[in-house]
């Protein structure tokens, strides 16, 4: 159970706070905040999406064309772009957390695990982010948590909308490393500065992988789009792309271009 500030929980305390900050048409919207009979019952009214992008994904006869999974991913980026530089954190990034208009705009919704953050960055629990879209930092222990835990679940959606299914999905906090590992190679000082100081990697036997393998599971992507997930998929957060960075990628401005489509996400992938 939450801890209860005067009756109400607060993780409902803090999301309600945070939603009442955030005015972005990539950000889902919190329209009322409904009381029932007993404090407990809280309900929060958002603006309307017709549905959510797993479920939507699951659904759909064809999958997603690599334009519209641009389009998403822009706006999935325009959103995080705000949120990060109103110094909030979401931290539980997935498909199920994308909500999609009937015009085909995206929202980032579910702020439940949501922090606003300072400088400097205050120890927070590194039990969060769904497994499968959890920044390798995260499973081995780091209690910093920045903007880039965010950048790296980014780069799980983008390589799932792209590959048509889940990129890492581990049934384990191990084997959920293992296959990060599988992906990228093994990390090291080199690469990742304070990576053996992490305080759960001496719980861990890590393979010996020397290679990354991006390029193997995408043969078919493009040299942009292979940049762009490199950099979403560094293993040292403080190098990993920002959302502002992929905003500026070479691969959003490549055919096959966001704006040559129609239906799902026509109108919705410019800014404003």
């Amino acid at each position: 159970m939450d801890k209860e500030k005067d009756g109400i929980p607060i993780s409902s305390l803090r999301e309600i706070t945070l939603l009442l900050r955030l005015h972005h048409p990539n950000i889902v919207e919190l329209k009322e905040v409904v009381v029932g009979n007993h404090l407990e019952s809280i309900f929060l009214v958002m603006g309307y999406c017709e549905q959510d992008l797993a479920s939507l994904l699951e659904n759909m006869p064809t999958p997603f064309s690599e334009a519209q999974v641009k389009c998403i991913v822009l706006q999935v980026l325009r959103g995080l772009q705000y949120l990060h530089r109103n110094f909030i954190i979401h931290r539980d990034l997935k498909v199920s957390n994308l909500l999609m208009t009937d015009k085909g705009c995206v929202k980032t919704a579910d702020f439940g695990l949501a922090r606003a953050y300072g400088v400097p960055v205050k120890p927070m629990t590194p039990k969060v982010v769904t497994l499968w879209y959890r920044a390798p930092e995260l499973l081995l222990g780091t209690t910093t948590q920045t903007t880039s835990i965010d950048m790296w679940a980014v780069g799980c959606i983008l390589a799932e909308l792209l590959a048509h299914k889940p990129l890492l999905p581990g049934t384990s906090e191990i084997h959920q490393i293992d296959l990060i590992v599988q992906l990228l190679g093994t990390p090291s000082e080199n690469i990742w500065p304070g990576f053996s100081k992490l305080p759960l990697v001496g719980q861990y036997s890590l393979r010996k992988q020397p290679y990354n393998n991006l390029k193997h599971k995408f043969p078919w992507l493009s040299e942009a789009g292979l940049r762009l997930l490199h950099f979403l998929f560094m293993y040292d957060p403080k190098k990993r792309a920002t959302a502002g960075d992929c905003l500026e990628s070479s691969y959003f401005k490549e055919k096959p271009l966001h704006h040559q489509i129609g239906g799902v996400c026509e109108g919705c992938c410019d800014p404003g």
